[in-house]
């Protein structure tokens, strides 16, 4: 058993099996706390806790299927080509909205961390939680975070963004496809845009848009208020 876990392949089947078994899940149900990676997520955990596999023999084929991840979000660009029109209608009030988002979602953390007393460089780890993961790690490490951290709130939020967004602008009643694009991929990065594609082609377009823009409003703004209220 002990080279089977050591298998690379053994990491790239577990995660496809337990995603798919997420996936069957949520059509089944059709509730969003069931969202696959969610479901996957904790099954892949429990399975490494219950046969005490180590994360780094789980990665060694799990870190396959991540390097895959970024040619995977080239496809995005797909609905928003289509949408390009509606782009142009709108440029102001989504570069706008991007960047009002961006910079609430900076603020709010840094505030958040110090009502609860944490430290400066668990703060700053966090201050990216909301862009993709590269560009989170670079700017968390420029800022003095910690990587780690830092991956580990952009996973969370995208995930909690997923689930919980669309309740959100349903409960205040937000029905346009744009704002509500615009708003998941602003506070959710690209884990939020899979459920933003879910709802409509448009909620989706809009969504892969607030990615790119949300992180590069992002690195300029965030040394800046890092600065000012740290």
């Amino acid at each position: 058993m002990i080279d089977v876990f050591a298998n690379p392949l053994f990491g790239i089947a577990i995660t496809l099996l337990t995603f798919q078994a997420g996936s069957v899940l949520y059509k089944k149900l059709n509730y969003s706390f069931l969202n696959p990676l969610v479901v996957s997520t904790f099954l892949i955990i429990a399975f490494l806790l219950i046969f005490h596999v180590s994360f780094d023999e789980y990665n060694a084929g799990g870190s396959v299927i991540s390097f895959f991840l970024g040619p995977a979000t080239v496809i995005l660009a797909v609905p928003l080509y289509r949408k390009i029109s509606l782009l142009k209608e709108n440029a102001i009030a989504i570069v706008t909205g991007i960047t009002l988002g961006s910079a609430a979602g900076i603020t709010s953390i840094i505030l958040m961390c110090k009502a609860f007393g944490l430290d400066e460089m668990i703060s700053t780890s966090l201050v990216p939680k909301s862009v993709t993961t590269p560009i989170g790690i670079e700017l968390s490490t420029q800022l003095g975070g910690l990587p780690a951290i830092t991956i580990a709130g952009i996973v969370v939020t995208g995930i909690v963004g997923a689930v919980m967004g669309p309740a959100i602008c349903k409960f205040f009643r937000i029905e346009d496809k744009v704002a509500v694009g615009i708003a998941i991929g602003t506070s959710s990065h690209a884990l939020g845009t899979t459920k933003a594609v879910e709802i409509g082609e448009t909620e989706g377009a809009m969504s892969s848009l607030a990615i790119g823009i949300a992180g590069l409003v992002t690195v300029i703004l965030a040394p800046l208020l890092v600065k000012l209220l740290m």
